[in-house]
Parts: structure tokens; sequence; C-alpha cells
């Protein structure tokens, strides 16, 4: 007999195999692993890599790469993250405060995935209720900060700059890593492998099918609010300009590269054919 025909393309077929061994690999988290991942997450609500942090606060994409690289799986670590992703898009934090932190819910909801080989939409279903904890615990780190104010002011009226400066940069950041280091590597290392025994507990219950299918009504969710942020609608039509060209081109194999270089390419474009010249002022 002759070997059965590729439905698809042999590379794609080799993907999904190593996709399914990965997942089907698992991981077990150390206390190394732990407190590695509660330091990142410190350091990122803390700001104190600078305003880069900004970016990996708002978005779960790096909390998941970190979580990727040191539970050692990549892969599924990406997959899932790219699904939390969906729910967070468009998400503002007006006065630095957001209904929901990325960052510490891409954190415990990506662990509990690769521990426990769970489906994407499980761990959104996981991702949502972290976040809001993990908000409280934002807005604890402002009212903690409130006490370094009164140093800031006696330094700040004595003009005595060094410790003025280590009270408005280095404090905040040493409150952010009391805060965070513990609490986050207690979650990681006792509450991830709890979280993914009960999911994989409930698996082929109802609640679980429930529970991802809010989860990927979350995503929709994510979707929609960055439309209503575009607010423009006249800009709206690029966003179902893009939609459309990737469902199109989707056999194409185009990486998200390319799609950038043509994003660049349209908003140079868009400029100069709406630029105003002076003589037409």
């Amino acid at each position: 007999m002759g070997k059965e025909p590729c439905v698809f393309p042999c590379k794609n077929r080799g993907s999904r195999k190593r996709l399914g061994e990965w997942k089907r690999k698992g991981a077990i988290m150390s206390v190394v692993q732990a407190l590695l991942i509660a330091i990142f997450v410190a350091a990122v609500e803390s700001r104190a890599l600078g305003y880069a942090t900004l970016t990996m606060r708002f978005s779960p994409l790096m909390s998941g790469l970190v979580v990727g690289l040191v539970l050692g799986n990549m892969p599924l670590a990406m997959v899932t993250t790219a699904t939390i992703q969906l729910i967070y898009m468009g998400v503002v934090a007006p006065g630095g405060a957001m209904p929901s932190e990325p960052c510490i819910s891409a954190a415990v909801a990506v662990s509990a995935a690769v521990i426990g080989n769970l489906e994407p939409e499980a761990a959104v279903a996981i991702a949502v209720p972290v976040g809001l904890l993990g908000s409280y615990l934002y807005q604890l780190r402002f009212f903690l900060n409130t006490f370094a104010i009164q140093k800031m002011d006696q330094y700040a009226v004595s003009a005595e700059s060094g410790k003025l400066a280590f009270w408005i940069g280095g404090v905040p950041v040493i409150i952010s890593f009391v805060l965070f280091v513990p609490l986050m590597f207690i979650a990681l290392y006792l509450g991830a492998p709890v979280i993914s025994d009960f999911m994989n507990a409930i698996s082929n219950g109802p609640v679980l099918h429930v529970l991802s299918t809010i989860g990927g009504g979350l995503a929709a969710l994510g979707i929609a609010i960055t439309m209503h942020v575009i607010g423009n609608r006249k800009l709206l039509v690029f966003f179902f300009l893009a939609y459309f060209l990737q469902v199109v081109t989707s056999s194409a194999g185009l990486t998200m590269i390319t799609w950038a270089v043509f994003g660049v390419i349209i908003a140079i474009c868009y400029g100069l054919f709406t630029e105003k010249s002076p003589e037409n002022e």
C-alpha cells in the first residue's frame, strides 16, 4: 500500500506534531522558576526598567515570553498568551489604573496552562479573575507609595537632590518588589499547579465548556474595544481593510513583519495624501 496522502503541507503536519508533543510534555514549576517569573512581574509593575515597562505591563505578550523561556515550553506559552492578548486589545489606563493587570494575569494563566497542558481558551478563563485581583494589588502599591511622600517633601525643602532622587526613584521600586515578589511567588509556586489540576479535573465536564465559550467571547470583546478606541469613523476603513486582506491572503503565509511593513507604507501614503500644503491654507 502507498503512503497516506498528506492533507496539509508536510511542514504544517510536522508543526502540528511538534505542537502536540510540546503540549504533552508538561512542566513542573520549581522554586527558582517561580522566583524568576515573580521578579520579572515585580520589575514590570514597579517600572524598574524604565518607560519600556509600560508596554510590558499593558501587554501580556512579554509575560508569556518570559514564562515560556523559564518553563522551557515556548510554543505552548506563546500560543496561550496570544489568545490572552486578544481580551486586552484596546484596554487603556487612565491615570495609570487599569481594570485588570495583563502582566499578572498572563504570568499566572500561562504558567498554569504550560504546567497542566491546558487549552488557550481555558487559560483565558483563568486570566480574567487573576487580572482583576492583580489590579487591586496595583492599587495597594499606589497606597504604599504615599508613605514616601513625606520624605520626598522633606528632602525637596532641604534641596538634598541625592536623597530626593532615591526616595522618588528607588523607594517605590523597593516597595513594589517587597509587595509583588512574595505574593507572585506564592501564586505561581503554589497556585498555578492547583489551578492546572483543577482545570484538568473539569476538562470533560460542562464547566470548562462554559468557561471556554466565555473566553472566546472576551476575545471578541477585546477586538470591539479596539474598534471603539479608534473612535474616528474615517479610520475604521483601515481596520476592516487589514482584516479582509488577512483573510484573503491567509494562504500566502505572510508574516507579521510583512504586514507591519505594509502598514507603515499605507500610513505614510495616508499622511502624504491628507497633508495640507502651505499653498492651500
